[in-house]
């Protein structure tokens, strides 16, 4: 396959995620061939190739500029967890959907968020920094959020829930990272592709979850979809707000938004199944953010970049 085709295909990830969302939901028979039981293996080779693409030197942001990660670390577990719980409360959400919107929450940003801060022109680097210190936070500060939120609600086993992210996330993340020290001229050889295989992976699993649950997603559809906008308008706009009021620079909150407006949903997606199968509504939410954050994370990195007085 060329590099040509690989870029549109990773550039495009809202169009190639629409597109399978619609052949799932409306020929749900193309995926529902494959079980819900392959979601977890299928974001670890995410999280498998996000960890090929990181080096140390992605990490000195952290050691450079400690206040921005400390405020946009704050942002995405304070912001996002709040927002949805609020959303939950305000729209009287079922509790098998509020469990859903609350994990979509706590969970960390999401990669394809360093993509679309590029587009936006902020700063890449604090971007993809954000994304990894929030990965590594996820197994303690995921957990205790949800039970936090949603444990008068629903049971919430924190110490599996740890494993399972460590599992599903971090040895993943980790394997990767030793596989591209250890391989690096192989590594830089497909790397081109890896952006275009994140993107396949991510859509596949969209796919799986919508065939899974057509009949659910045509009965809440619209309460869920209100819900998963809301909630990602707040994380981009508060974000951004969080950014500002600290004095960042326009790359800086730029980077900040896009990071706490987009949630790594398929992670979320993957504990709803893992660890509340009781509650099978709870997928959906994610599986729309998955489609919804990509579309209008494209749309705000062009504002951004409009507010920015980039071209």
């Amino acid at each position: 396959m060329s590099n040509k085709i690989a870029t549109w295909i990773a550039s495009n990830i809202t169009i190639v995620v629409v597109a399978v969302t619609a052949i799932a939901f409306f020929a749900p028979q193309s995926f529902l061939w494959i079980g819900m039981a392959t979601i977890n293996p299928m974001l670890g080779a995410v999280m498998f190739g996000m960890g090929l693409t990181l080096k140390p030197s992605d990490f000195k942001p952290v050691l450079m500029h400690p206040k921005e990660i400390v405020v946009g670390e704050l942002a995405q577990f304070i912001i996002m967890p709040c927002a949805a719980w609020t959303i939950c409360h305000l729209l009287n959400l079922p509790t098998e959907l509020a469990l859903g919107v609350i994990l979509v929450g706590c969970c960390p940003g999401g990669t394809a968020s360093n993509v679309i801060c590029y587009i936006a022109k902020g700063d890449v680097a604090l971007s993809v920094a954000m994304t990894g210190v929030s990965t590594l936070l996820a197994p303690f500060v995921t957990p205790a959020l949800v039970l936090l939120l949603a444990g008068e609600s629903v049971p919430v086993d924190i110490v599996k829930m740890f494993i399972s992210i460590v599992q599903v996330v971090i040895l993943p993340i980790v394997a990767g990272l030793v596989t591209s020290h250890f391989f690096n001229g192989f590594i830089q050889k497909i790397t081109p592709y890896l952006p275009m295989f994140s993107t396949l992976v991510v859509a596949s699993i969209i796919g799986i979850i919508v065939s899974h649950n057509v009949q659910s997603i045509l009965g809440c559809s619209l309460i869920v979809a209100v819900a998963v906008v809301l909630h990602n308008i707040l994380g981009l706009s508060l974000g951004y707000l969080a950014g500002k009021v600290i004095g960042l620079s326009p790359e800086k909150r730029t980077a900040i938004s896009i990071e706490v407006g987009m949630q790594n949903s398929g992670l979320a997606t993957s504990l709803a199944t893992t660890h509340f199968a009781m509650f099978p509504l709870a997928a959906v939410p994610g599986a729309i953010f998955s489609v919804w954050h990509n579309f209008s994370g494209s749309i705000a990195a062009q504002i951004l970049k409009k507010w920015n007085g980039k071209n």
